[in-house]
Parts: structure tokens; sequence; C-alpha cells
């Protein structure tokens, strides 16, 4: 194991103790962000901690985190999402996960309040638990589950007879949400997931992760960077056809014009 990817690991172990130390916490203290968006303590303590960790264990690379934006220069860049699905934390509920990524080179989501951890560094296989997984060999969209996130995102875009489109067009659906979505994609568990709005943070562990067990992931345009705006990942064989029913409606295969009128 590389020796970022060794730190990576060992700064979600630290993470995972202060999330869960706050979680189902009665006292737990809650802010509103200009964005409106919630940001509570935990999430604050948790990147005031990994930044601190890295500016001792890595004091040339820069940081880019969703409570405390970027410090540093360097092309060398460690992106952190403090937590992940912070109003499922705020609630009570268990799927929540801090995402730390290197770049485009390592990726480690970690949920503790699910046991689950996920990893993966580019050229050596994506893990979960320390379990090989990779991506399903479902090629069939009919055959397909997709996993979302929620409606409300698709309705701001304007997409919401796209993503229905895509929907009726799958086997299944569930709305897993954040980053449990893609994870179940690299397990194989699921086949395709897509959030029409997400920033770098979201998506950065998670492309790394999805990629290295043998899947895809873009943003709505088939962009195969990270940088934010949308997110969808695939088990490669799909995802050409989840890209056009989301941006034409149709895949192509049957005339259909995608309209749910």
């Amino acid at each position: 194991m590389n020796q970022d990817l060794s730190l990576a690991l060992a700064l979600a172990d630290e993470a995972d103790e202060v999330t869960l130390k706050f979680f189902r916490a009665a006292s737990l203290k809650v802010k509103t962000k200009l964005d409106r968006t919630p940001v509570t303590e935990a999430d604050l303590a948790v990147e005031t901690l990994l930044r601190e960790r890295l500016a001792a264990s890595r004091p040339g690379d820069s940081i880019l985190g969703e409570e405390f934006g970027v410090s540093g220069s360097s092309q060398r860049c460690w992106i952190i999402d403090p937590i992940d699905a912070t109003k499922n934390f705020m609630r009570g509920i268990p799927v929540f996960a801090t995402l730390i990524a290197l770049d485009d080179q390592i990726g480690v989501i970690s949920a503790p309040a699910l046991g689950m951890r996920w990893w993966a560094s580019r050229g050596e296989g994506a893990f979960c638990n320390g379990r090989a997984i990779r991506a399903s060999r479902i090629a069939a969209i009919e055959e397909a589950q997709l996993s979302y996130d929620d409606i409300t995102g698709w309705d701001s875009k304007g997409l919401r007879a796209k993503f229905l489109e895509l929907d009726r067009r799958c086997g299944r659906s569930r709305a897993f949400g954040d980053f449990w979505s893609h994870m179940l994609v690299a397990e194989g568990a699921c086949d395709i997931a897509v959030e029409p709005e997400v920033a770098q943070w979201d998506m950065a562990a998670v492309k790394v992760i999805v990629e290295e067990a043998g899947g895809m992931f873009s943003d709505l345009s088939g962009n195969r960077g990270a940088n934010g705006g949308s997110g969808v990942s695939t088990n490669g064989l799909l995802h050409s056809q989840v890209l056009k029913i989301l941006n034409d409606g149709t895949d192509g295969t049957d005339g259909t014009d995608g309209t749910d009128g």
C-alpha cells in the first residue's frame, strides 16, 4: 500500500472517532450556511482535524475542503468532505461518511455508523472493508438497478422528465442517496447512480473508487473529470445509454422521445 493511501486511511480513522462522538448527540450544534445548507459542529471539527494532520504530514500539499475552502497552491491537492450527507447525520440516519481524496489518485470513503469503508488507489484496485470489489456486468438497461438522491435537484435543472424516463427504463430503482449510491455501483450491487447537483468534494473520492472497481464516472455531459456540477457512476457498460437518456430522453434503441406526457 502506498504511503498516501496509508495516510488517507489513518485520517479516516481519526475522522470516524469524531463523527461517532457527535452522532445522535442531543447537544449537537447546527448552523445554516449562506447557501442555506446546514453545517454541524462535527463537520467543522472533522475538517479542522484533517487539515491539521495534513499540514503536519504533507506540508507542501494544498487542501480543498467543503467548509474552509482552498489552502495552499500546490498541484498536489487533498480534497475533503468532512461529512457527506450532513442532513442524514443530523437526523440520526447512519448513512453518512467522510470523503478524502488526493487529486485523481487516492479515494477513501468511510461510513463508520454503517461499519463500511471503501478505498482505492490508481492501478491498485478498489476495496470495501479489505475485500476487492468490482462493478457489475449488466449490459441491458431494463435489467439495471438505479440509485439516486432525490427528485428536487432534477426539477431545479429542468431534467425531471428525463430522469423519470431513466427511472422508467431501469428494472429497479431506490433512493439510497449521496456517497452510498456510487459505492453500491462500485460494489456491483447497483448499476447506475446519478446526481444532478454535486461539488468537487462530493465526487473526487467517488470517481477514483468507481473507476478502480471497473466502472465509469462522468458528469451529465460526459466529462470524465470530477470537478463538480453533476455526477454519473455506472458499471461502464451502461454509461452511454444513461447519458443519452438524461441528455436526449432516449437511448436510441426504441424511437421514444423520452417525454412523460
